[in-house]
Parts: C-alpha cells; sequence; structure tokens
C-alpha cells in the first residue's frame, strides 16, 4: 500500500550532474534504486524497494500522462517525459525522465530502466501548465472517464505530434 503523504510546497531539485537510476519489474516494483533516487526521495532503499514506483507519484501528476507512459514502455518503446514527483516528507521535485525496457534473450520485457536528470525551468513551468489542464479535464470526467478526458487535452495541445516531439522541443 502506498503511503499517505501530504503534499507541501517544498521543493527539492536534483544537482545538475544528478542522474536518478531505479529499475522496476513488468509490474513497476522497483528493484534498484541509486544512492541520488534514495536521498532525493527521502525513503530508505528497503522502503523503496519491492514498492510500486508511485510511491513517489505527486497528485498534480495526472493519470492519462502515466497511463501514456506505460502504453509506450509496455509496447517497447522508449518514454521520455518531465514528471513531478513526491519525496516521503511531501516535498517535490521535477525531472526529466527517460524510461526504456530491458530485454532477455527471447526478446520479452522484464524490467524498466529510468533515468531522470534535471530539467530545465522553462520546460517545467511548460509541461506543468500541460499537466494542470489535462488534471482538470480528468477532475471534471470523474473517475471513470479521467484517462480519456486527459488524454483528450493532451492530444488537442499535441496537435499531430507526438508527446515525444513535444517533450523535446520544450
Amino acid at each position: 500500500m502506498k503511503p499517505r503523504v501530504t503534499p507541501t510546497s517544498s521543493e527539492r531539485s536534483l544537482g545538475e550532474q544528478d542522474f536518478i537510476v531505479s529499475k522496476t519489474d513488468p509490474k513497476g516494483r522497483i528493484l534498484y534504486a541509486n544512492r541520488i533516487f534514495i536521498a532525493l526521495s527521502g525513503y530508505s532503499e528497503a522502503e523503496l524497494l519491492g514498492r510500486q514506483h508511485n510511491i513517489i507519484r505527486h497528485p498534480d501528476m495526472p493519470r492519462s500522462a502515466f497511463k501514456l507512459l506505460w502504453d509506450s514502455i509496455a509496447a517497447g518503446q522508449e518514454f521520455i517525459a518531465y514528471v513531478k514527483n513526491m519525496a516521503k516528507d511531501g516535498s517535490f521535485y521535477w525531472v526529466l525522465a527517460t524510461v526504456t525496457p530491458d530485454y532477455d534473450a527471447a526478446r520479452r520485457i522484464v524490467s524498466y530502466t529510468s533515468v531522470r536528470r534535471k530539467p530545465r525551468a522553462e520546460a517545467v513551468r511548460a509541461a506543468a501548465g500541460l499537466y494542470k489542464e489535462m488534471l482538470a479535464a480528468e477532475n471534471r470526467a470523474g473517475a471513470r472517464d479521467a484517462i480519456a478526458a486527459g488524454t483528450a487535452v493532451l492530444t488537442e495541445v499535441l496537435n499531430g505530434k507526438s508527446y515525444e516531439q513535444f517533450v523535446l522541443a520544450l
């Protein structure tokens, strides 16, 4: 079960040379977390390993963004996104995440590796604005239709571009 954490307005940030690295199984359970991930998240290694990666999901992130992420990586595609995470104490931190599938010899996905780095401030502002619109649409639509509503906002903003093209242009 995900711990109950109350978001705060306190922001943490990665250093310019820092990289967060984690590995999850295909169901999103954390198999590995590097020391920077452990330090920034505020959780101990024991609290992270075996837990769902959404332990650090910030409530400002729309569900539809994570649906896009999981659909992409489950299909064997790399996924790049700006993500707002929440530490154990409720503080938040933004990252530019690249998530890639890992394969066994038979080309079956056996895990996912995520590498996150410090995002540019102007990109965070753009992503935060988009996510706010997506989340508002999700909330208006209700739980059953939330993902479709958030995705519709994203599709309109993308205007024919891929999400990756959007992210890389920020």
